[in-house]
């Protein structure tokens, strides 16, 4: 059998954390939601009552021992596809530098832009269509779900009792706020406002998507749209 170290550091700092006390509050680090800046304005806080676990992308809710607390951002698929493709096109820069994986090679010479990719999901010429489901499938954040980090809408509801609190990248600064509170942070804690800091998009990146791009990413991501909706519904 093969043991998940990761899951079992978790469950053992989890289950010392209990014993002194302390809530275990957990961060679902979501691709492309903001959670850089989140994990920037928690990364030095050392709350009384609560220990605030600031995990890595590849952290998912299965690994989260049950009964511990667990919070996340969420973002409109279609505008997390576009930053997620611009992200990967600059290959992380200026905060990071992650270099393409040779599928993001092939993916960047075929498409320069997010509109583009997009288009071409429903491409009259198959090798078009052909070449832009691969780069859907190859990109990173943009072939990723929010149930590579969820696991499935069945697992999700399981765990609801375990959800402290779910944000959403669009109203972020309201939302973090309400974080605050939930979590009992000093009023003065905040978002940073530095673009790097936040690894955010550059304003010289194209965003543009057309009705067609639009129509086709809504089929691609209804999942994760349908997904994103029913949060919403619940964590007005």
């Amino acid at each position: 059998m093969i043991i998940d170290s990761q899951k079992i550091r978790i469950a053992i700092k989890s289950i010392v954390n209990r014993l002194t006390g302390k809530t275990n509050v957990h961060f679902l680090h979501i691709g492309k939601t903001g959670g850089t800046a989140i994990k920037e304005a928690l990364l030095d806080m050392v709350p009384k009552k609560h220990f605030i676990f600031l995990h890595k992308h590849n952290v998912s809710l299965q690994d989260i021992p049950n009964g511990d607390k667990i919070f996340f951002v969420l973002r409109d698929p279609i505008t997390r596809f576009v930053s997620g493709f611009n992200s990967r096109q600059r290959q992380g820069q200026p905060r990071y530098f992650y270099p393409w994986s040779d599928n993001e090679k092939i993916a960047f010479a075929n498409f320069t832009t997010a509109n583009t990719l997009a288009e071409s999901l429903n491409s009259s010429n198959a090798d078009i269509k052909y070449k832009a489901e691969c780069a859907m499938r190859s990109i990173t954040h943009v072939k990723s779900s929010f149930y590579n980090w969820v696991i499935s809408d069945e697992y999700f509801a399981q765990r609801k009792n375990d959800i402290l609190f779910v944000g959403f990248q669009e109203r972020l600064d309201l939302d973090f706020d309400k974080l605050k509170t939930a979590l009992n942070l000093p009023s003065l804690v905040g978002l940073p406002s530095d673009s790097i800091k936040k690894h955010s998009s550059l304003d010289s990146q194209d965003v543009f998507l057309s009705e067609l791009a639009i129509d086709n990413l809504t089929k691609w991501y209804k999942k994760d749209i349908d997904f994103y909706n029913y949060c919403k519904s619940l964590y007005k």
